[in-house]
Parts: structure tokens; sequence; C-alpha cells
């Protein structure tokens, strides 16, 4: 369990690390410890799944990714958990997970967002999800966006 100054550690990124040349030692400063620490428990705090990852979130819209399709699919449930793992290893799916059918209007138990400059690149790179999950798909969709909404994940208090 992460203690006091974990959680403090925490708090100080979860908004992203500081936009400076040496950020671990800015967050040092700013909790009172050595720089060294600050990465021996972001790393801890890694390993055993406290945190998830620590990188850059790019604005993909800013880069012009402005076709974004929540690609859906209807997959033979005894497949799911190899096929996903392997949509989910395919360098253009940004998010890839199962979700439970809701028959009988929603067929669809693998999700994978894909990112293209163009919906004919978004379909282009479905076509090859497609091909991945051969006969153990039988039926699929695209939803595009339409809004840019903000995506935080948890945010602890203070």
């Amino acid at each position: 369990m992460p203690d006091e100054l974990d959680r403090r550690l925490i708090v100080a990124t979860q908004a992203g690390l500081p936009l400076v040349s040496r950020p671990y030692d800015a967050l040092a400063a700013k909790l009172g410890v050595d720089a060294e620490d600050v990465k021996a428990r972001l790393r801890a705090m890694l390993e055993s799944g406290v945190i998830r990852r620590i990188g850059a979130v790019p604005n993909h819209y800013a880069l012009g990714y402005t076709a974004n399709g929540m690609s859906v699919w209807d997959v033979a449930d005894e497949r799911i958990d190899e096929l996903g793992e392997a949509v989910g290893k395919l360098s253009f799916v940004t998010h890839c997970y199962r979700r439970p059918r809701h028959l009988p209007d929603w067929p669809y138990n693998l999700f994978a967002m894909v990112h293209g400059k163009s919906r004919l690149e978004v379909e282009n790179r479905c076509a090859i999800i497609r091909e991945l999950l051969g006969a153990a798909c039988r039926v699929d969709d695209v939803l595009y966006s339409t809004h840019i909404l903000k995506k935080t994940g948890l945010r602890i208090q203070d």
C-alpha cells in the first residue's frame, strides 16, 4: 500500500509531470525529498500496479488524427482473450478492451480505438483487424467521434 509520501507524489503527478528540463528534481523539491527517491518510488508503484504508466499523452487532434473510430466487434467468447490481446498489440490501436454484450441490440464484446487522419484510413485499419479476427468475428461496426471530451483518469484529493 502507498504510504503518505507515495500519496503526495501521486497527487503531485496526476495531472502530469512538471514541464521542466528536470521534472523529477522539481517534484523532489516540492515534496522535500531527493530526486532518486522520487524515481525509486515511481518505479515501485509501476511495478506493483499502483500506477499504470508514466508517459506523454499527445493530443491526437493537434497531430492531425481527426478521424477517431471506436471499432466494435462481436467475437467468439472462447477466443476473445487471445484475439483481444492480438488486436491490442497493433500499432494503430490505442485502447482495446472487452465489454459485455447487451443483446439483442448490442452484440459487441470487443472494443478497439483506432485513430486516423481520415475515415478511409480508419476503415483500412479496421480491415486489418477484421482479417486478424477472421471467422471468430461475426459482425463489426465503427463508431466515429463527433465531439472532443475531456479525458481524465481517477483524481485523488490532497
